[in-house]
């Protein structure tokens, strides 16, 4: 499909880019800024990443295009799956060369017993005892190297384990150098995977010449940092905006990887300056952002609000309480979202012994799939005997999302504490909130804060079993008292993502316009370090 071809036949405001780093599906905001956009006369095209999920690559949301593009990602396996260390150097390159010598060894092993098996069963006799006695060297060769291998896997397992304490002075030292050396630049050396990002995507938002480039998050930020560079270096005046959806510092690093962190928030910080305007998810992170990467002006906040349905919004709203097996006069608590360790959906199913009658309801995506997390909710549902109060429900379309919560009792948010979960009122938040459910929400900043002010729900300590138990009850007794909260005049009007779209509008406009709205640098500051980005991308 070329660019712009359902929408040449009318004049459009200009041409909107977005990039984000996932399949699209699920990612609510990402859906409703490229539905709005083009409401508001953009041409819109979203580009993704096509994922084993993906069953199409591209499709429309409203008037926008969406186009999912492979990513192969060779340079995200790290380094040390390819060499040896110097810390162990009779470990294995990598543990699958490891697995593989010890399968390989047991193998060998395996046929040397069958055959000495078969000389046993079908001969017999002294050729049988003949043959046996000839194995033997061969039976003692395969156990040494059995032994050898299992060393050398052993070897293998203990280096892997150094390397991923991060604490490990060897592992600290390549990383500070690194910093050290190359400053913001660190990351080409610490994940030089983000560099697959850049390859996958780079052609295609090249061809479609976007007047504005809206990068969602801080994975698309450098490839649309270098796309305006290129644009800008072929004679046209594309603008970019990031969006931030979270504060890089504030994510938890990879268990597997101690290198990655330090190479995202080094990755941020180089391209932050380049935006000419930015925008995010709550006043607090817009302050954060401002202070942490020098912006000239604060970031426009945009919520992730709920929207109305579409005009072309077709099919009934499922029926969350029919979904789960239940009548009315059932309580129902709902979670809506991802479900991990770190967004503390455990403890709704440990309170259920305590908790008779009431029933726990998980909208999430892919909720069937292989989701390790799902499957031990499950599991502990069943060892607690509430295996019949849990369900795991799919996700809707993301304007049914709010009529289709609002079959609940109440809204539960039980993340724990982290960085960024103390910043913003989170999407589920201000869905709840449209759907007018009691909220119970654990006590973390911004969200505990809101929820205390307005009325709207119970703050419980994070990771507090009764005192979650606590809260529960509270709003199960007397929900009306919390529903009133929304009665209150003005409280709703600005949760909406009509007018976050018209916020998001503005910015857009104001770029097309030529007067800056975010935290960019002028374009003529950056002469310097645009000729060096342009040189390495030749390289």
């Amino acid at each position: 499909m070329q660019a712009g071809s359902n929408t040449a036949a009318r004049p459009t405001r200009g041409r909107v880019v977005m990039l984000v780093d996932n399949g699209v599906h699920g990612d609510s905001r990402v859906q409703k800024a490229a539905r709005s956009a083009a409401d508001a006369g953009w041409e819109v095209v979203l580009l993704g990443i096509r994922n084993a999920r993906s069953e199409v690559d591209t499709w429309r949301i409203g008037g926008a295009e969406v186009r999912l593009l492979r990513v192969p990602k060779p340079l995200h396996r790290l380094p040390r799956e390819y060499s040896r260390s110097l810390r162990r150097p009779l470990a294995y390159a990598s543990t699958s060369r490891a697995a593989y010598r010890v399968q390989e060894i047991k193998a060998w092993q395996a046929d040397l017993y069958e055959r000495r098996v078969r000389a046993r069963a079908l001969d017999g006799g002294p050729p049988a005892a003949v043959r046996q006695a000839a194995q033997l060297p061969s039976r003692a060769v395969a156990t040494a190297l059995a032994r050898w291998v299992r060393f050398r896997n052993g070897e293998t397992h203990r280096l892997r384990k150094a390397q991923l304490d991060p604490e490990a002075p060897l592992t600290r030292l390549p990383i500070r150098l690194w910093q050290g050396v190359l400053g913001n630049r660190a990351w080409r050396r610490l994940d030089p995977g983000l560099w697959d990002f850049e390859l996958a995507f780079r052609t295609a938002l090249d061809e479609l010449k976007p007047d504005i480039i809206h990068a969602n998050d801080f994975r698309m930020l450098g490839i649309g940092a270098r796309a305006t560079l290129r644009a800008r270096a072929a004679g046209r005046h594309t603008k970019l905006v990031w969006d931030a959806h979270e504060f890089v510092g504030g994510i938890t690093g990879r268990a597997d990887n101690p290198r990655w962190l330090p190479a995202q928030i080094a990755y941020t910080a180089e391209y932050a300056a380049y935006p000419d305007a930015v925008v995010t998810v709550s006043d607090t992170l817009a302050d954060l952002l401002q202070e942490t990467h020098a912006l000239p002006e604060r970031p426009a906040v945009v919520l992730n609000a709920p929207m109305a349905p579409p005009a072309e919004a077709e099919g009934e709203v499922p029926d969350l309480r029919a979904l789960c097996g239940v009548d009315a006069r059932t309580p129902v608590l709902v979670y809506s979202g991802a479900v991990n360790p770190s967004r503390g959906c455990q403890i709704m199913v440990e309170a259920l012994p305590e908790l008779p009658d009431v029933h726990v309801a998980f909208v999430t995506m892919n909720p069937n799939g292989d989701n390790t997390f799902s499957e031990r909710l499950r599991e502990r549902a069943v060892e607690l005997g509430v295996a019949d109060r849990v369900h795991l429900l799919p996700y809707v379309a993301h304007w049914q999302v709010v009529p289709f919560l609002s079959a609940a009792d109440a809204g539960v948010i039980p993340i724990h504490h982290k960085p960024n979960h103390e910043l913003a009122l989170i999407t589920k938040f201000l869905e709840y909130s449209h759907a007018r459910l009691p909220i119970v929400v654990s006590d973390v900043k911004t969200m505990a804060q809101t929820a205390r002010a307005t009325g709207q729900g119970e703050v419980f300590t994070a990771e507090d079993l009764a005192d979650y138990a606590r809260a529960v009850r509270a709003v199960l007794a007397d929900p009306q008292r919390y529903r009133a909260a929304y009665d209150k005049p003005g409280l709703l009007d600005g949760w909406t993502w009509e007018a976050q779209a018209r916020i998001l509008d503005e910015v857009y406009s104001s770029l097309r316009g030529a007067s800056r709205a975010g935290g960019a640098r002028p374009p003529a500051s950056r002469t310097a370090e645009d000729e060096q980005q342009l040189a390495g991308m030749s390289r």
